[in-house]
């Protein structure tokens, strides 16, 4: 960690993005605030329904004291033809989320759609 990043970790309290990307109030990056924009102004025009933001997928169960796996999709909503989308807005795709992408497919039998 570089001194200018320990610094802003100590005097803020908060430790600076992994991949620089900047928060906008609850959302992780600029590009998720703007995503979200577009989202709720299809769901008010009734174009999608039941759109919902940061919706946990149970992968595996835990067991013995071992937390289970979970996926943690950035949005969710039901379009015209009462298909269910699930999606994610990514900008670097980490070798993690890679693995669960399959996972939620091979296991659950639904697709992340990359925004």
């Amino acid at each position: 960690m570089s001194d200018r990043a320990a610094w802003t970790q100590f005097v803020t309290g908060k430790k600076p993005h992994k991949y620089s990307a900047q928060r906008q109030g609850k959302y992780a990056s600029k590009r998720e605030e703007q995503v979200a924009r577009d989202l709720w102004v299809l769901a008010d025009a009734g174009k999608i329904e039941d759109l919902r933001e940061q919706v946990p997928f149970e992968l595996v169960p835990g067991r013995n004291g071992v937390r289970s796996v979970k996926y943690i999709a950035d949005f969710t909503y039901v379009d015209d033809a009462s298909k269910l989308h699930v999606c994610d807005v990514k900008g670097m795709r980490t070798p993690i989320y890679r693995l669960k992408k399959r996972m939620m497919y091979l296991l659950l039998g639904i697709t992340i759609e990359e925004l």
